[in-house]
C-alpha cells in the first residue's frame, strides 16, 4: 500500500496532538531508509496511549472520514522491525466494533495476515508478536467476508496450525490461535484442509472431561471442532478415529459434574460436535453403537425439570431423531389399496411411471436412502451478491398477455351451445322438460349423462310473480330400495332398545334393487330433528343420493355425519394456545419405542391390505373407513392408548396423504387416547399453529348436538423416522414422511365417533343439496341444472345456471336477460379442500335466496356454476388428484376428454363463451389452503408480476387496466376473514396450468382468481385467533356475492370515478411487506410467528442434510464460479 499523501486534509477533525504523531509516521514511512526503530516505538506508544485514554481521539481516527487508519496501516506495511509491528499491531483495533469494519474496508486483513507469514519465518518466533497478531485476527476474521480464502492464499492456516501444535501446553497463546482457527474453519475448504493437516485430532488433544480450569478455552474448542465436522471428510475422519464415543463420555462427564448448569455453552458444543457427525451416515450408526440413543435420552429426561436447559434437550433431541433407525412404512406398497383401470396410460409424468414400474418392486423405502454424493470441497466467491428472490415468478412477458388467436375452432366448440340456451331464451315456449339421455353421442367416449332442468313458464304472471308457483322438477330417483337403518347390526352388548349406540352399516345388499325389507327386526335408528336447522338436509335424501353414487371401492356404508348433517355450533372455537415443549415431549415418547422396545405392542387393529378382517379381542379401538370420502387405510396399537394410523394414497397414485376421515369406537371413557397419523407428507402444517382436528360424536348428536367440533389436545407436526420412497418422492432419497399427531379423551361410553382434517362434504351431499334448492326455488329465480360429463368413476359432474327470471316477455326485457354478463364458479378440484364446498355452499344458497340483494345479483348476472369439479375424488377420498391420479388443476392447459373430462368440458364451455365474445366478467376457483390462515385470492396481473422481476419493459409494455384488484378489495371491506395483505397477483411458471392462469392467459378474463379459504382460522379481523367453522365458511360464500354486486355497480364509469381508491395498486403494493417463502410459493406476509420453543418444527434438518455440500456460515468466504455451485445448493 503506497503512503498516505491526503493525510493534512483528511485528519483536520482529530486533535492537533495526535495530528502530530501522525504525520512524523507519515514522514517515517516515505523515508528510503527505515528511521531510528526507537523513535517508531515512542510515536505507536504515544498514539496508542491517546486511543486507549481518549474515547473521542479513538473513535475520530478510526472513523472513515479520517486518513488515521491509512497511515497506521502504511506503517505496518513497510515496517520490518517487529519489535516496533508488536506495538502498531494493537493500534488498528483497540475497542474492536464497527472499528474492525474500517480497518477490513481499508485492506488491513491482507496486511495482517502477511506480517503473520513473515514473523512466523523468524527463528524462534516471537510468541508475543503471534500472540498479538492472532488476538486482532481474532477480531477482524469475523468482519471480513472473504477472511478464509485469504487466509488460505496467504498460506496463513498452516502457520496458525503449527503455532498450536508447539503450545498445547500455553493456554494464553492457545487461545487466541483456536479463536482464529474457528474462523478459518468456517470455510468449508479452509475446514477440509485443515482436516488433513490434523487439526480434528488436535481439538481431541485439548477438550476432555469435566474440568473448573481454562473453561474459555475449552469453549472456543469446541466451537472449532464443531465448525471443522461440518466437512463430511472430517466427521468420516472423526468416525474413523472412533471419537464419537469420546464425545458421548465427554458430554455424560460434564451432564453429570455441572450440577448447578454453569457450564451449559460447553455442554452445548459437545452437543453442536455430534450433531455434525451424525450429518452422515457413518456418523448415525457410529452414535448408535455408542448407545448414544440411550445417553442422550437420558441425560435429557434428567434436563427436563430446568427450563434454561432447554437448548441442550433441543439439540439432543434434534439428534436422536436423525439418528432414529430409518424404517419403512408398515405396507406392502404405497400405491393405493384400491385401483381403477384407465382407458390409457399417459405418455410420461408420475402415473406413467407407476404404470411401468415392474411387479414385485419393493416400492416402500429404498434400501439406499442416503444419497451420499461426493464432498463438494469448494466455496464461492459471489454467493453473498445473490439476492433472495422467487425463480418461479413468470419472467416471459410474452405468456404474461391474453392469446390473439383462439386455440380451437369454433365448429368443435357449436356442441357446447346446449348449456347455454340462456342466452338464446325467448321464453315463447312454454312447457317442462326433462331429458335423458347421451351428452355428446355415442362418437365421445368420455360423453356422460345429463339431467336439464328447463324452466317452465306455464301458469307464470309476469305482472304477479307470486301469483303462481311451479312445481318443481326433480331428477329421477334410483329404483334401488334402500331399508331405514336399524339398531339390529350393531353388536350384541349393545341395547337395541336404547337409542344408537354403536355404528350403522348400510349393509352392500341393502344398496342392491330387490333387497329384502327387513328393518322391522331391529331398533329403529333416532335422526336428530334438524329439519329447521338444516334446510338442505334430509337424510332419508341423502340415501337416495348414496345409492347412485359411484366408488372404486364400492362403499356399502353410510358415515353418521353424512346422514345426520351437521348443525354448526354456536360457542366460538379459538384457535388451540400450543402447549410448550409439546412436540419434544411426543419425540421422546417416539425415542422410547426404539429404547424400551418390550413396551411395545405393535398390534394391527384395522388393515385394508387384508381381505379377512381383523379380529377383535375388546381391548383394542374399532376403526372404520370403508364410505363416502373416507381415508383411512392401516391402524396399529402401538401402547394400549396409542395408534399409528397410516393413510392410504390418492387412487392411481403413490402419495397424497392429508385427508382423512374414519370412524372410531370401543373407546374407554376417560382414557388418554394419542393417535399419529405416521405418512402426512408437507413440510409443515396449521397443526403446528393452532388447527384442531375435527370430531363428530354419535351419542352427541342424538343428544341434538350433532355437529362437528374442534378437539384433540397436545397437537403437533414433525418429522418422524418411517423413511419415503424415492419413487413417491420425485426421485429424491433421503426424504421422510411427517407425523400428526394429537391426544383426545372421549367422554361417553359405547360412542361411536368421527374424526376428520376438515368438515366433510361429499359428492352425495352436493347432489342432496342441488335437489333440495331446486325444491326451493321461487318462481323468480331461473335455474337450470345439466350434467356436464361424466367421470372415469360414471359420476356426473354438475353444471348450474342461475340468475333472474324476466321481468316480462317484452323485447326489452329478454334482450336484457340474454346479455347480463357472466360470472363463472367453480369448486372442490381438490377433494381435501371442503372447505372450498362449504364457501360454495353459501354461494348457492345466497343465491337461490328470497332477499332483495340475492335477486338484484341475479338480476345483475348470469351464474355458470361447476360446484364439484372432481366427484371421484371427493368419492374415494383422494387428497388431491381425481382417479387418473393426477392433480387436476395442473391440467388446464391441454387436459385430456378420456383421462381429465370435467376439466377438459369446463374449459370448453369457457372457450365457447371467448369465441362468442361473451367471455366471464369474473371467474373465480375456490379453494382450501393448509398452510395459511384467513381467506384470500391469488389473481393475475401482468404489472405486478413484472415488478417482482428483473426484466425491464417500457411503461406501454406494463399497460394495463387495474379493475383486477377491485373484487378483492371490496371483499376486504365487507369480509371479515378476507385478508388483503394475503392476496398475490403475480404469476409463477409453476402455476401456467392451473384454471386461474390459463382463464386469465387464454380467455382474456382479467378478474379470474383463486379464493382460498383457511383450514385453520384467522389472525386478523373480525374472528382473530378463531377457527373457522362452516358458518364463516358459508358466510364467505355469501360474502362473495354481496361483492359482486357492488362490483357491478363499480362498473359505472360515475360510480368508478367515486370509488378510485378501490384500484391504487401502488399505494397496496407498496404498504404491502413482500416475502418469498419458497421457489413456488409467493406470499405478501410472514405466514407464522415464531415460538419459544427452539425445535425443528418445520423439520427441514436431519437426514436430508446428508444430501448437502458443507455448508459455511456467516463468515464464509468465497472463491471461484465453480464454487458457487455447491455454496448454494447447501442453502437451498
Amino acid at each position: 500500500m503506497p503512503p498516505c499523501k491526503v493525510l493534512a486534509e483528511c485528519l483536520t477533525i482529530i486533535n492537533s496532538r495526535v495530528l502530530m504523531f501522525l504525520g512524523q509516521l507519515e514522514r517515517l514511512n516515505g523515508e528510503a531508509m527505515l528511521a531510528d526503530a526507537e523513535i517508531a516505538r515512542q510515536i505507536t506508544a504515544k498514539i496508542l496511549h491517546l486511543i486507549q485514554t481518549q474515547e473521542k481521539t479513538r473513535k475520530e481516527i478510526m472513523s472513515k472520514g479520517s486518513g488515521g487508519m491509512e497511515v497506521i496501516l502504511a506503517t505496518l506495511e513497510v515496517k520490518d522491525d517487529w519489535s516496533v509491528c508488536r506495538d502498531y499491531v494493537s493500534l488498528p483495533v483497540p475497542g474492536g466494533g464497527r472499528r474492525v469494519g474500517v480497518l477490513v474496508s481499508k485492506g488491513g486483513t491482507g496486511i495482517l495476515l502477511q506480517m503473520l507469514l513473515s514473523a512466523s519465518k523468524e527463528w524462534p518466533p516471537s510468541e508475543e508478536l503471534m500472540l498479538q497478531l492472532h488476538s486482532v485476527l481474532a477480531k477482524v476474521g469475523p468482519k471480513d467476508r472473504k477472511f478464509g480464502v485469504k487466509a488460505r492464499l496467504n498460506g496463513a492456516l498452516n502457520v496458525t496450525v503449527n503455532l498450536l501444535k508447539q503450545n498445547l501446553q500455553n493456554p494464553k497463546l492457545l487461545l487466541p490461535c483456536l479463536q482464529v482457527l474457528r474462523v478459518y474453519s468456517s470455510n468449508s475448504v479452509n475446514a477440509v484442509s485443515l482436516g488433513k493437516n490434523g487439526l480434528v485430532e488436535l481439538m481431541f488433544k485439548i477438550i476432555g472431561p469435566f474440568s473448573k480450569k481454562n473453561t474459555s478455552l475449552l469453549k472456543v474448542a469446541l466451537d472449532t471442532l464443531g465448525a471443522l465436522l461440518k466437512s463430511k471428510t472430517n466427521a468420516r475422519r472423526a468416525v474413523d478415529r472412533a471419537h464419537v464415543p469420546v464425545l458421548l463420555y465427554i458430554y455424560q462427564d460434564w451432564h453429570r459434574n455441572d450440577t448447578r448448569h454453569r457450564h451449559m455453552l460447553i455442554r452445548k458444543g459437545i452437543l453442536g460436535c455430534l450433531k455434525n457427525i451424525t450429518n452422515i451416515k457413518l456418523g448415525r450408526r457410529a452414535f448408535l453403537d455408542a448407545d448414544g440413543m440411550r445417553i442422550l435420552y437420558n441425560t435429557s429426561t434428567e434436563c427436563l425439570p430446568v427450563r434454561t436447559l432447554d437448548p441442550l434437550i433441543n439439540t439432543s433431541s434434534l439428534i436422536m431423531r436423525k439418528c432414529f433407525p430409518k424404517n419403512r412404512l408398515p405396507l406392502p406398497t404405497i400405491k393405493s389399496v384400491f385401483h381403477h383401470q384407465l382407458p390409457h396410460i399417459p405418455a410420461g409424468g408420475p402415473v406413467a411411471q407407476l404404470y411401468s414400474q415392474p411387479p414385485g418392486v419393493d416400492d416402500v423405502v429404498d434400501e439406499s436412502d442416503d444419497n451420499e454424493d461426493a464432498e463438494a470441497e469448494n466455496d464461492t466467491e459471489n454467493e453473498e451478491d445473490k439476492d433472495l428472490h422467487n425463480d418461479d415468478i413468470e419472467t416471459d412477458i410474452s405468456k404474461l398477455r391474453p392469446r390473439e388467436t383462439p386455440s380451437r375452432p369454433f365448429e368443435e366448440l357449436k356442441i357446447y351451445e346446449r348449456f347455454f340456451l340462456e342466452l338464446s331464451e325467448d321464453f315463447q315456449v312454454i312447457s317442462v322438460f326433462f331429458r335423458r339421455g347421451p351428452l355428446f353421442g355415442s362418437d365421445q367416449k368420455t360423453a356422460g349423462r345429463y339431467c336439464t332442468f328447463f324452466v317452465s313458464l306455464q301458469g307464470f304472471n309476469f305482472d304477479n310473480p307470486k301469483a303462481a308457483v311451479i312445481d318443481p322438477v326433480t331428477a329421477p330417483k334410483s329404483h334401488c330400495s334402500i331399508t331405514v337403518p336399524t339398531a339390529q347390526g350393531l353388536p350384541p352388548k349393545y341395547p337395541t332398545t336404547a337409542p344408537l349406540q354403536g355404528e350403522r352399516h348400510l349393509a352392500k345388499d341393502a344398496l342392491e334393487e330387490g333387497a329384502e325389507e327387513d328393518g322391522d327386526e331391529g331398533a329403529v335408528l333416532e335422526v336428530p330433528d334438524t329439519a329447521l336447522l338444516l334446510p338442505l338436509h334430509d337424510p332419508d335424501l341423502y340415501v337416495e343420493m348414496v345409492k347412485s353414487t359411484r366408488s372404486v371401492p364400492q362403499y356399502s356404508q353410510v358415515a353418521y355425519p353424512d346422514y345426520f348433517g351437521h348443525v354448526a355450533p354456536t360457542f366460538r372455537e379459538h384457535i388451540l394456545e400450543r402447549v410448550y415443549g409439546v412436540q419434544r415431549t411426543k419425540i421422546f415418547q417416539d425415542i422410547e419405542r426404539l429404547i424400551h422396545p418390550n413396551d411395545i405392542l405393535d398390534k394391527v387393529v384395522y388393515d385394508l391390505d387384508i381381505q379377512s378382517p381383523v379380529v377383535d379381542d375388546g381391548e383394542s379401538l374399532k376403526f372404520n373407513s370403508q364410505f363416502e370420502s373416507g381415508n383411512l387405510r392401516k391402524a396399529i396399537q402401538v401402547r394400549r392408548y396409542e395408534y399409528d394410523l397410516v393413510l392410504n394414497s390418492d387412487i392411481n397414485s403413490n402419495h397424497y396423504h392429508q385427508w382423512f376421515y374414519f370412524e372410531v369406537s370401543g373407546m374407554c371413557v376417560g382414557a388418554p387416547y394419542r393417535f399419529n397419523i405416521i405418512n402426512c407428507e408437507k413440510s409443515n402444517s396449521q397443526f403446528n399453529y393452532g388447527m384442531q382436528v375435527l370430531m363428530y360424536s354419535v351419542q352427541e348428536a342424538i343428544g341434538g348436538r350433532p355437529r362437528w367440533v374442534r378437539t384433540g389436545a397436545d397437537i403437533c407436526y414433525y418429522k418422524n423416522h418411517f423413511s419415503r420412497s424415492s419413487i413417491a418422492a420425485g426421485g429424491q432419497k433421503g426424504k421422510s414422511y411427517y407425523t400428526m399427531t394429537f391426544s383426545m379423551t372421549f367422554n361417553h361410553k359405547d360412542d361411536v365417533c368421527y374424526f376428520a382434517y376438515h368438515y366433510p362434504y361429499t359428492y352425495s351431499t352436493l347432489k342432496m343439496h342441488l335437489q333440495k334448492l331446486e325444491a326451493l326455488r321461487t318462481p323468480q329465480v331461473y335455474l337450470r341444472q345439466d350434467i356436464l360429463c361424466e367421470t372415469l368413476g360414471g359420476n356426473g359432474c354438475p353444471l348450474l345456471t342461475i340468475t333472474a327470471m324476466p321481468e316480462s316477455t317484452s323485447n326489452d326485457q329478454i334482450c336484457q336477460f340474454r346479455n347480463r354478463p357472466l360470472v363463472f364458479l367453480s369448486a372442490r378440484v381438490h377433494p381435501g379442500e371442503t372447505n372450498a364446498s362449504w364457501v360454495m355452499k353459501g354461494t348457492l344458497e345466497f343465491l337461490m335466496g328470497t332477499s332483495p340483494l340475492a335477486q338484484s345479483l341475479r338480476e345483475a348476472y348470469i351464474f355458470k356454476i361447476v360446484p364439484m369439479l372432481n366427484p371421484d375424488g371427493v368419492v374415494n377420498g383422494n387428497h388431491r388428484c381425481s382417479l387418473s391420479g393426477e392433480d387436476l388443476n395442473r391440467q388446464w392447459q391441454s387436459p385430456s376428454p378420456e383421462l381429465h373430462p370435467t376439466i377438459y368440458h369446463t374449459k370448453s364451455l369457457l372457450q365457447y363463451l371467448t369465441a362468442i365474445q361473451r367471455a366471464p366478467l369474473v371467474f373465480c376457483d375456490y379453494h382450501g389452503h393448509s398452510r395459511k390462515k384467513n381467506v384470500f385470492m391469488y389473481g393475475c396481473s401482468l404489472k405486478e408480476t413484472v415488478w417482482q422481476t428483473n426484466i425491464s419493459a417500457t411503461s406501454c409494455d406494463l399497460h394495463e387496466d387495474l379493475g383486477y384488484r377491485t373484487l378483492p378489495k371490496i371483499l376486504s371491506q365487507i369480509a371479515p376473514a378476507f385478508s388483503m395483505a394475503s392476496c398475490s397477483f403475480v404469476v409463477e411458471r409453476s402455476k401456467e396450468a392451473t384454471a386461474r392462469v390459463v382463464v386469465w392467459r387464454e380467455m382474456g378474463v382479467q378478474r379470474s382468481y383463486t379464493m382460498e379459504s383457511t383450514l385453520c382460522g384467522c389472525d386478523q379481523g373480525k374472528y382473530k385467533g378463531l377457527q373457522i367453522g362452516t358458518r364463516e365458511l358459508e358466510e364467505m360464500g355469501a360474502q362473495f356475492c354481496v361483492a359482486l354486486l357492488r362490483l357491478k355497480r363499480l362498473t359505472c364509469p360515475l360510480e368508478l370515478r367515486n370509488h378510485a381508491h378501490l384500484l391504487d395498486v401502488e399505494s397496496d403494493f407498496i404498504e404491502t411487506r413482500c416475502k418469498v417463502t419458497s421457489p413456488s410459493t409467493y406470499v405478501l406476509e410472514d405466514e407464522e410467528h415464531s415460538f419459544m420453543e427452539e425445535v425443528d418444527y418445520s423439520a427441514e434438518s436431519g437426514d436430508e442434510l446428508e444430501h448437502e455440500p458443507d455448508v459455511a456460515d456467516t463468515h464464509d468466504n468465497h472463491l471461484s464460479d465453480s464454487e458457487s455451485n455447491s455454496q448454494r445448493d447447501a442453502l437451498t
